[in-house]
């Protein structure tokens, strides 16, 4: 393996096990055995680092998200599909996941906030358009539809991850439904 893979590995190991302010460059570049000027110059900096992190392994779930959220005429069948892309994401992808969840909830001024913000924008884009295609009169609640679809969503997976539930089609089946026929269904 090279160092700069090797070098993002090791870092999603310490920056998802202990969080990206209490885990210094050098200790990412130790774990990977290379100097820090290596990891200066593949990266640039930490924020460099954790940036292409991010854009890296987040790819395959946002292309797989936009395969999933293509509207085709049949809302519940696409919901049923996004819930699946990132119930499978998650259960292959545990660790970046849980990064991914830890770095949208650091401070908002925080640099690994700023550095995620954009990633959950791009999800909630990618809903609001599933949901203004299928529902084009539901007038400005797409985004709060977006927005409330990718935070159950991320509950469920959060529950998985502490072993409370497992991820599995039956539980993809019952978020949607909760979803799209609300709390008397």
């Amino acid at each position: 393996m090279d160092n700069r893979t090797v070098l993002l590995d090791r870092a999603l190991e310490l920056l998802a096990a202990r969080g990206y302010d209490a885990v210094g460059v050098q200790e990412i570049a130790a774990a990977a055995e290379v100097t820090k000027p290596t990891l200066y110059h593949y990266f640039g900096s930490k924020r460099g680092l954790l940036d292409t992190l991010l854009a890296e392994r987040f790819a395959p779930l946002h292309t797989d998200l936009c395969t999933a959220a293509a509207y085709q005429g049949d809302l519940p069948l696409n919901l049923y599909q996004v819930a699946g892309v990132y119930f499978d994401f998650a259960r292959e992808n545990g660790q970046f996941y849980g990064l991914l969840m830890t770095v949208r909830h650091a401070p908002p001024h925080s640099e690994a906030y700023q550095a995620a913000l954009h990633l959950e924008r791009r999800q909630i884009a990618v809903l609001e358009s599933l949901f203004t295609q299928a529902l084009p009169h539901m007038e400005g609640r797409h985004h709060r539809y977006a927005l409330t679809f990718l935070g159950m969503i991320n509950v469920y997976i959060t529950l998985a991850v502490g072993g409370d539930i497992a991820l599995d089609h039956e539980v993809q089946h019952q978020a949607v439904h909760q979803f799209m026929y609300g709390v008397f269904s």
